[in-house]
C-alpha cells in the first residue's frame, strides 16, 4: 500500500511539473496573442495584464488588409502596411521547395552512404560529418557572391540555392535509419529485377516514413523561420517572405515606435502555419512509431 501511494504521489508531482512546463513555454505565444488582441491605443494602459480588457479583432483585420489607411490610423497604427498574404505565400513557397529537395536529395545520399559500396565512401562521409561543426555565418559571403555572378539576386531559386542539395544533419540521421532496414528486402527487390533507385524508391523510402516525417517537421521550422539569408537575397517584395515583410513592417514606424499590435498579429498568424504543420505530420509520426511496434 505504501509503494502504491508512493508512486500515487510521484506520478502527481511529475505532472504537475509537466503542466506547468507546458504553461510557461506557451506563455510567450499568450503574450503575443493578448498583445494583437488589445487596441493600439490601450497598449500601454494594463502593460501588467495578461488579459486584454477590451479584445478586438482589428489588428488582425489591419495585418490581412481588410481596413484603409484612414481607419488604420483611427485605430492608433502607423498607417503603415505589410502584405502579409503575399509574405506567407512566398514562404509556403520557400520552404515547401527546400523542404522537398532537401529531404530527397539527401535520402539519395544518405542510401548511397548506407548501402552502395564505392572508393572513399567512408572518408566522403567523414568530410560530410565535419560540415557539421563548421558555423554557416562562414559560408554566406562565398554563397552571396556566387549567387550574385548567377544572377540570381531576388529570386526563389538564388533562396534556396544553398539548403536545396543536401543537409549533413539530415544525411546523418536517416543514414542511420537506413543501415536497421534489413537487406533481405533489397536481395528480393533485386531478384525481382528493381534497380539501385528503383529499390530505394518502392523499398526504402516507404519503409522510412517515421523518419522522413520527422525530417520534414524539422525542416519546415527552420525554413519558415529563416530570415538572414532570404533578407540578404530576396529583398523584392515579389519573393519577400514573411519573416523578412515582418522585419521590414517593424523598421517603417514613422512615429519611432513599432505598431506592437499590427506586428504581434501578423506574428501570431504566422505561427499558425507551423502549429497545423505539427499537428497533422506529428501525430503521423506518433502512429507510425505505434504501428511499428517501436518505443
Amino acid at each position: 500500500m505504501v509503494t502504491k501511494t508512493s508512486w500515487g504521489i510521484g506520478r502527481i508531482i511529475i505532472w504537475i511539473i509537466l503542466i506547468f512546463l507546458i504553461l510557461l513555454t506557451l506563455l510567450p505565444i499568450w503574450i503575443v496573442l493578448k498583445t494583437a488582441l488589445t487596441p493600439t491605443k490601450e497598449l500601454f494602459n494594463n502593460p501588467g495584464s495578461l488579459f486584454p480588457e477590451n479584445p478586438t479583432l482589428l489588428n488582425f483585420k489591419r495585418v490581412i488588409g481588410l481596413v484603409s489607411r484612414e481607419e488604420n490610423v483611427a485605430a492608433g497604427g502607423s498607417g503603415q502596411s505589410i502584405n502579409f498574404l503575399l509574405g506567407i505565400r512566398n514562404s509556403f513557397i520557400f520552404t515547401s521547395l527546400v523542404v522537398v529537395l532537401q529531404t530527397f536529395f539527401s535520402a539519395l545520399a544518405a542510401y548511397a552512404f548506407a548501402r552502395l559500396k564505392f572508393i572513399g565512401r567512408e572518408v566522403i562521409f567523414f568530410l560530410y560529418l565535419t560540415a557539421l561543426m563548421i558555423p554557416g555565418v562562414i559560408l554566406f559571403i562565398p554563397n552571396f557572391i556566387l549567387i550574385k555572378n548567377l544572377g540570381w539576386l531576388d529570386t526563389y531559386q538564388g533562396m534556396i540555392a544553398p539548403f536545396a542539395l543536401f543537409s549533413p544533419f539530415a544525411i546523418f540521421f536517416l543514414r542511420q535509419f537506413f543501415l536497421s532496414i534489413p537487406k533481405e528486402l533489397e536481395e528480393a527487390a533485386k531478384l525481382d529485377g528493381a534497380s539501385a533507385f528503383g529499390t530505394f524508391w518502392r523499398i526504402i523510402l516507404p519503409t522510412s516514413t517515421t523518419p522522413i516525417v520527422t525530417l520534414v517537421i524539422l525542416t519546415s521550422l527552420a525554413m519558415w523561420n529563416e530570415y538572414f539569408w532570404p533578407w540578404l537575397i530576396g529583398k523584392g517584395e515579389n519573393v519577400r517572405v514573411l519573416t523578412v515583410a515582418l522585419s521590414i513592417f517593424k523598421s517603417q514606424t514613422p512615429q519611432g515606435a513599432p505598431d506592437w499590435s499590427g506586428l504581434m498579429a501578423a506574428t501570431f498568424l504566422s505561427i499558425i502555419p507551423m502549429v497545423i504543420l505539427l499537428l497533422v505530420l506529428g501525430r503521423k509520426v506518433i502512429n507510425s512509431l505505434q504501428f511499428s511496434g517501436l518505443k
